[in-house]
């Protein structure tokens, strides 16, 4: 079952270019955007946008640092930045119609890019390094596919 109120996106740089997807529904239809997706129940986020961009891309990408949070009182959104692991970009043909490989400077002067993702890769382009990166730190109680801190 997805979560509609959590949810996830990737920054995946490849040959240093930016992996978008043309979203094909809801407030996004036609515009492009960083690909991601709902965290599903029982998931940990970094394993939700490695398994969200795969399926969107068919692009294998580690979640590495977080880059960014979005939060509203309804719903809060993980942005990572990914190491590249391998794969070919393409389209899922459902949820985007074309997946794109764009520099992240030319990418955020086209219309067509959501809000969201234009200040995400704005700020991207300003501080790449300005992240939370994964501690080795797990709780008693955690294991590493329950359990994630970043920043400590």
């Amino acid at each position: 079952m997805n979560n509609g109120n959590f949810t996830v996106c990737g920054i995946v740089e490849i040959d240093g270019k930016i992996l978008l997807v043309r979203h094909t529904y809801g407030t996004a239809k036609d515009r492009i955007l960083v690909p991601g997706g709902y965290v599903e129940d029982g998931e940990i986020p970094s394993k939700a946008v490695e398994r969200e961009v795969l399926e969107e891309t068919g692009v294998t990408a580690g979640a590495n640092a977080v880059f960014a949070a979005q939060f509203k009182t309804e719903q809060w959104c993980i942005v990572f930045t990914m190491e590249y692991i391998s794969g070919e970009p393409r389209s899922d043909g459902y949820e985007n119609s074309e997946v794109l490989l764009l520099p992240a400077e030319e990418a955020v002067k086209r219309e067509d890019i959501t809000n969201m993702s234009r200040k995400i890769l704005q700020a991207y382009i300003a501080d790449r390094s300005n992240v939370l990166g994964k501690s080795d730190y797990l709780s008693k109680s955690g294991t590493p596919e329950t359990y994630e801190i970043y920043g400590v």
